[in-house]
Order: structure tokens, then C-alpha cells, then sequence
């Protein structure tokens, strides 16, 4: 454990300075993908069990009553629908234009520093690409100070390449996360649309229902 550990710290020397960058890009990486997925954790709502008891509530009429439910229950989807039934409305529309507004504001805190790990998918190759150029440029400069360095050269070239295989490495698990959160808020959305679909067809059932 202890010879990986100065393995490691060898090649970040001999990668260069761009190896300071790409250090502090594997951070917020880190950082970005642990925050996200506890957050995404924590708002998770059970819909299957969540939208027959709205159906049948505001399809009876008792906005209060399914409304309450939403707000006893965890997740962002049912915070999302709290935000449409905790004042009772008679139109369609109207409820549709509360509930979007919603949504939108719930999904704009799903995708909250995601693109952070966008960024550095394409950051971090070009970080490391530069690391490696700067180092060829310092290799090959060799020559011209002694001709005939070959070991020289082409070490300085090995070294140099240390900072495009960080680059490529950094960015790949920044992609393969970015990728991942990203299927997961899909599937929030899904829920919230689902069950936002599912509460604005109650609800107009519930107001012919009222009419009658």
C-alpha cells in the first residue's frame, strides 16, 4: 500500500504542473458525484404507492386532504404536487401552469452542479493533452542543448504522457457519472410527470363530479 501510494506520487511529479489541475478537476469530481447522489437519494417518492391515494382523494373532492398527503410525504414529487393542491383551484389550466412551475423549479435542483462534470469531461483531456506537449516541447529541447540524448528524450516523452493518460482518466469517470446522475433525474422526471398527469386528471374528474 505504502510503495503504490509513492508510486503515485512519483508520476504526479513527473507529469508536471498540469497535474495540479487535473488533481483539483478529480476533486470536484468526487465531491460533485457524492453530493449528487445523496441528494437524489434523499428525494426519492415511492409514486406507486403515492398516486392511487391522490387519484382517489381529489376524484372525492378533498383537495385538503390530498394535498396534506403530499406534504407528509418525502420526495421531490410529491413536493412538486404539494405546490399545485395546497390552494384549490377550478381550472385545468390553471392547475397545469402551477404544477409545470413547479417541476421546473424542482428539476432546475436536480440538475444543480451537474454540469460541473460536464465541464470537466472536456476540460480534462485538453489538460492533459497541454502536459503533454509542454513536456515533449521540454524533451525534444534536450536535443538541441546535446545531440545525441536520446534516453532523453524519449523518457521525457513518457513522462509527459502521464498527464494525458490523468487527463483521459479523469474525464472518463467524470463522463461514466455525468452519464449515470443524469439517467437518474430522468426518472424523477418521468415520476413527475406521471403523477402530475395522473393529478390533473383527477382533479377535473373531481370538478364534474362536483358539478353533478
Amino acid at each position: 500500500m505504502i510503495d503504490s501510494f509513492n508510486h503515485a506520487i512519483v508520476l504526479f511529479a513527473k507529469g508536471g504542473l498540469v497535474m495540479y489541475p487535473l488533481l483539483v478537476c478529480s476533486i470536484i469530481v468526487v465531491a460533485v458525484v457524492i453530493e449528487r447522489f445523496l441528494y437524489i437519494c434523499s428525494v426519492q417518492t415511492d409514486i406507486t404507492a403515492l398516486i392511487p391515494e391522490i387519484v382517489h382523494k381529489l376524484k372525492a373532492g378533498n383537495w385538503y386532504e390530498a394535498a396534506q398527503l403530499c406534504s407528509d410525504t418525502n420526495g421531490i414529487v410529491a413536493f412538486v404536487l404539494a405546490q399545485g393542491l395546497i390552494n384549490p383551484v377550478h381550472d385545468r389550466q390553471e392547475l397545469e401552469q402551477i404544477l409545470e412551475g413547479a417541476a421546473i423549479r424542482a428539476v432546475a435542483k436536480l440538475r444543480h452542479r451537474i454540469s460541473y462534470l460536464d465541464t470537466i469531461v472536456t476540460l480534462a483531456p485538453l489538460l492533459g493533452l497541454l502536459g503533454t506537449v509542454i513536456g515533449m516541447i521540454q524533451s525534444f529541447s534536450v536535443l538541441t542543448i546535446k545531440a545525441g540524448q536520446t534516453l532523453a528524450i524519449t523518457g521525457g516523452v513518457g513522462e509527459a504522457l502521464i498527464a494525458t493518460a490523468t487527463g483521459l482518466c479523469v474525464a472518463i469517470i467524470a463522463l461514466v457519472a455525468h452519464s449515470y446522475l443524469n439517467h437518474c433525474i430522468e426518472a424523477i422526471i418521468t415520476d413527475i410527470e406521471e403523477t402530475a398527469n395522473a393529478t390533473v386528471t383527477a382533479a377535473v374528474q373531481g370538478w364534474q363530479n362536483e358539478a353533478r
